[in-house]
């Protein structure tokens, strides 16, 4: 590997340490015309979600009698990368799509709307790493923005193994040039994890400390989901009165 993504007095490219995660802010409630929505700033990846239902399921046949529908949709906007990105849905942003809904829907209480669909939309604005764990966090909060009856919520990071060091929040450049690259995402309050994926190798050992690294990650991620909630309902309720 001809570029060095850990300096020599042990810092990331970005100066932060192995354990420390991006700047993280969220906002909720930011689109109008969608039933729920949430942004996040996660480092230099910005994405947008809008969540919509339940509703009534089209076409009909697909219907479900005894729960809802989940659906999602993850695209990334031509000028999300240095290089213009076709808009056209591409092999990677469909098995996303996948990816996140499968992570998202176990927290939900599908079975208390049948008949009915529950669509996301989350939109790349700027990409730089995670953005499937960052579009599943903020995903997250705009379903709860909608009063979608939920478990928990879910929070989602990804843990790296670069220049042998394994890291927690996965940036562009560690994706990119690293040895590995693990997304998790879980129900922080029930400790069950919804999603884990794998591209590279590691042994027994790193593996059981990438899921560790991991966790923990989602507990800093879930403490702002939180405090993102907490902050949007209470200026909500200001406003009423």
């Amino acid at each position: 590997m001809d570029k060095k993504l850990i300096t020599e007095d042990g810092r990331r490219l970005d100066g932060r340490r192995f354990d420390e995660l991006r700047p993280i802010k969220f906002q909720i409630g930011v689109l109008k015309n969608a039933d729920g929505s949430a942004y996040v700033e996660w480092g230099r990846t910005k994405i947008l979600v809008g969540v919509f239902g339940p509703r009534e399921s089209h076409p009909k046949h697909l219907a479900m009698p005894d729960r809802c529908l989940i659906r999602a949709r993850y695209h990334m906007a031509p000028f999300s990368v240095e290089e213009r990105k076709s808009p056209a849905p591409s092999r990677r942003e469909i098995e996303l799509s996948k990816v996140i809904r499968e992570a998202l829907e176990p927290a939900i209480f599908v079975e208390l709307f049948p008949r009915t669909t529950i669509d996301i939309f989350a939109e790349v604005l700027q990409a730089d790493g995670s953005t499937r764990c960052a579009a599943i966090s903020t995903a997250a909060l705009a379903l709860a923005d909608a009063g979608i009856p939920m478990r928990d919520l879910v929070s989602s990071v990804a843990v790296a193994k670069v220049d042998g060091s394994l890291v927690l929040d996965v940036m562009d450049a560690e994706d990119k040039l690293g040895d590995s690259d693990m997304p998790l995402a879980m129900m922080p309050s029930k400790n069950l994890v919804t999603l884990i994926q794998m591209d590279g190798l590691l042994t027994h050992e790193e593996f059981v400390k990438s899921v560790e690294l991991a966790k923990k990650g989602c507990m800093e991620v879930y403490a702002k989901q939180k405090e993102a909630l907490d902050s949007h309902f209470r200026i909500a309720s200001k406003e009423e009165v």
